[in-house]
């Protein structure tokens, strides 16, 4: 069953043999997320290589991702290794603090205390301790506890509404940047940025790293602090993607509200031409248990029907029980969604203009095969971006996308509704689009008989060439 929503898979210690990460490939992994706020540069150097081993095994380009760890602000380690905050106890956060105990925990963002100021409200483990703030002395922060419970070591500490000034690029992902490049990753997520100039930044400094592997990667902008949400168009403008990352966006800007922002956030990226990932405990008690939840099961399915290109599994697929099971019951819940999902197609088309000759010809072969009821639509693209445009627009109409760059099939990883193919190249246009149909047919993508709309650009091997729509039956002449 052909799928149009992509799965995003982090790898972590129950997914890093190549045995196990092929049997994720095989159940509907996409692309495979290295989490960089785990493990040293040699786990996420033999962890890439095992997924690109497992990809070949597999036979099909998958995509790697990394995901930096940002200025997640932390508390220090205890004594004991956690203690126990009680509700309407006094609680110091203490820069100069080495290690914990129940009176006091140190910090690993020593500026914290420059940010805050009587009245602003503290959330410690993803908002599950609450402390008010009651005064700042020197390098202390006193606080009263609202809502106590067992803090650990380095559990995360969000302000309510956001607001602190830890830059979006720390030391450490400079150098992971330069790490994940070694690797030739093809996307790197940032995490916490707070305006375009941050994606600005950590693109340069990923184009400078990438060079002489003579790679770009896609950059994607992970939508985490409230202060992002007013700058999301000027965010969109400078990523290729953004990720709907749930967990510390919530946090800072309250669960009511994450629902209808996830919403609003697809279709500005759909509307922008960028791709979206939505992320953060999809599948979450799939990590102990073999099948989800109904609200999961009905969380995924509404991502879908936003219209998101890809769903993501944390935890559920590093650490979980049921790494490759949580793939294919996510999968199985993508292709029941895409059922039941309404093309738009002529109401999207209303009021555009198109002053690309190769962006209009994307959409006239979107049009076409809508309208014809096409079985697919196969284009013959190299830097992919014909298939971005045609995937903004949902149609029941699969896209084919063949490409003779691998850095392109791989890209193309995260659009929806697109497969991308491998072709070697071939600048004779009759020759390589017969190669083209081949390939789809070869695969069991279409059969003789089969109306297929193909776009090509002439002459071909150009970037941003194409310029050419043709509708053919399968097995009979041009």
């Amino acid at each position: 069953m052909h799928r149009a929503t992509k799965i995003v898979a982090t790898i972590g210690p129950a997914s890093s043999t190549p045995e196990i990460l092929l049997q994720m490939i095989q159940a509907g992994a996409d692309v495979v997320r290295l989490n960089f706020s785990h493990g040293t540069a040699d786990d996420h150097r033999q962890r890439a290589e095992f997924v690109r081993e497992a990809a070949r095994q597999a036979g099909r380009e998958v995509a790697i991702m990394a995901d930096l760890q940002g200025p997640k602000i932390r508390v220090g380690k205890f004594e004991s290794g956690k203690v126990t905050l009680v509700s309407g106890e006094p609680f110091i956060l203490d820069a100069d603090c080495e290690l914990g105990n129940q009176e006091r925990a140190g910090l690993d963002y020593k500026d914290l205390p420059r940010d805050l100021k009587p009245g602003d409200v503290l959330l410690l483990n993803d908002g599950l301790i609450v402390l008010n703030v009651q005064r700042v002395i020197g390098n202390e922060i006193h606080t009263i506890v609202k809502i106590g419970g067992d803090l650990s070591n380095n559990k995360g500490i969000n302000r309510q509404g956001g607001g602190l000034s830890a830059p979006a690029l720390t030391a450490k992902d400079m150098e992971d940047i330069r790490t994940a490049m070694s690797l030739s990753v093809d996307f790197v997520a940032v995490s916490f940025p707070k305006n375009a100039t941050d994606m600005e930044m950590a693109r340069q400094l990923a184009n400078i790293a990438g060079a002489p592997y003579g790679i770009k990667p896609k950059m994607i902008a992970k939508i985490e602090r409230a202060e992002a949400i007013p700058a999301l168009q000027g965010i969109l403008d400078a990523s290729d993607g953004i990720m709907v990352a749930r967990g510390d966006l919530a946090v800072e800007v309250g669960n009511a509200a994450v629902p209808a922002l996830q919403k609003r956030m697809i279709r500005m990226a759909r509307e922008s031409n960028k791709f979206v990932i939505t992320a953060t405990q999809m599948m979450e008690s799939m990590i102990y248990a073999p099948v989800p939840t109904r609200a999961e099961v009905s969380d995924v399915a509404n991502a879908v029907l936003d219209g998101t290109d890809a769903v993501m599994l944390s935890a559920e697929s590093a650490a979980g029980k049921y790494p490759v099971q949580t793939i294919e019951t996510m999968a199985a819940i993508c292709v029941e969604a895409e059922k039941s999902e309404q093309s738009e197609l002529d109401r999207d088309f209303l009021d555009r203009t198109f002053t690309r000759i190769d962006q209009s010809i994307a959409m006239g072969a979107l049009f076409t095969a809508y309208h014809l009821g096409a079985k697919a639509i196969v284009a013959l693209t190299e830097s992919g971006s014909t298939a971005l445009w045609m995937s903004r627009h949902w149609t029941h109409v699969p896209i084919f996308a063949l490409t003779p760059r691998v850095g392109s099939e791989r890209a193309m990883a995260l659009y929806r509704n697109v497969t991308s193919l491998h072709l070697d190249t071939n600048t004779d246009r009759d020759t390589a689009l017969q190669q083209a149909l081949e390939t789809v047919v070869s695969k069991g993508y279409a059969s003789r008989g089969d109306m297929v709309v193909l776009t090509v650009g002439e002459p071909m091997g150009q970037a941003g060439g194409t310029n050419t729509l043709k509708i053919v039956r399968v097995g009979e002449p041009y």
